[in-house]
């Protein structure tokens, strides 16, 4: 007790006031001690944050480089069968494209250069940009598909096209798949493996998807197959998707779900499929059945 005679010399009101300072100066430390310790959390959490964002900066300064220095590519196509938003990725105005549809849906197949620009009134120039790149089927001749079987529209057209009922292709089974001609076990097997990858077809268009196929084998898919009753699929947030989630989903790969992570990086929340559409190499020409699969 000796250290603290001192304090009862004091008046009572002497000592309140010093107990009272006393009390002050513990609550201003005790305060400083508090802001210190949260503005060191806060630089802490920053710098991992940085950490993260520069361990992507290189990536993403080659994407944008990458992204400035890109080129519009033509790969071969089948200028007879190729969808809408093809079309106005090739140039083609919106006339130009109803044109070509209503020349389809008449039963009539493009076989020439000059039967293309016939149909659909292209210039010369644009003509001369994309003729390279035609790719015609030589295996039906006039290219004309076999009776009563017309390809790239809906499944209720195809369905309506025929005296019979088409089967369900999710429901399908191996056996039922090999009866079409040109699909053997092997064929069928990737089918049903492609099925359960997405959960289930939405389209018969998906068949486009096994290039490997002969036209033969498409056609004879979708003269005896459709999608009856359209699957409850689980589909995929490209917001809050992993890297591991994004890269299985079978339209794309691993480049592509990196990319779509550091599109998200750089660019914050995707709202839109159209936000995924400046990605490298994502596949634009199935955008539409892709976002059937995808939630923003």
């Amino acid at each position: 007790m000796k250290p603290f005679r001192f304090f009862f010399r004091f008046t009572k009101d002497q000592q309140k006031g010093i107990m009272a300072l006393f009390i002050l100066i513990i609550i201003v430390q005790a305060i400083y001690f508090i802001a210190t310790s949260i503005d060191f959390t806060s630089q802490k959490q920053r710098s991992l944050r940085e950490k993260e964002w520069l361990a992507h900066q290189d990536e993403i300064n080659a994407l944008k480089a990458k992204k400035a220095t890109r080129k519009d590519t033509v790969y071969p196509f089948n200028p007879n069968y190729i969808s809408d938003y093809k079309g106005y990725l090739l140039g083609l105005t919106t006339n130009q494209i109803d044109k070509l549809e209503a020349y389809r849906k008449s039963g009539k197949y493009i076989n020439s250069a000059d039967d293309f620009k016939r149909v659909t009134g292209v210039s010369d120039t644009l003509l001369a940009k994309l003729s390279p790149y035609f790719k015609f089927n030589t295996k039906f001749g006039s290219h004309k598909a076999p009776s009563g079987v017309k390809q790239n529209v809906s499944d209720a057209t195809v369905k309506a096209s025929h005296n019979f009922p088409l089967a369900d292709i999710n429901s399908a089974l191996e056996e039922d798949l090999v009866k079409v001609y040109g699909i053997g076990p092997y064929y069928a097997k990737a089918i049903l493996r492609r099925r359960s990858a997405l959960g289930g077809f939405l389209s018969m268009d998906q068949m486009d998807d096994f290039t490997e196929f002969s036209e033969e084998a498409k056609i004879g898919l979708r003269k005896k197959f459709g999608v009856i009753n359209k699957p409850s699929v689980d589909k995929i947030n490209v917001n809050t998707a992993s890297l591991s989630q994004l890269s299985r989903f079978p339209y794309f790969n691993r480049d592509i779900a990196k990319n779509i992570l550091t599109q998200r990086s750089m660019n914050g929340k995707i709202t839109k499929i159209d936000d995924l559409l400046e990605i490298t190499n994502f596949p634009v020409d199935k955008v539409k059945i892709i976002a059937l699969y995808l939630e923003f």
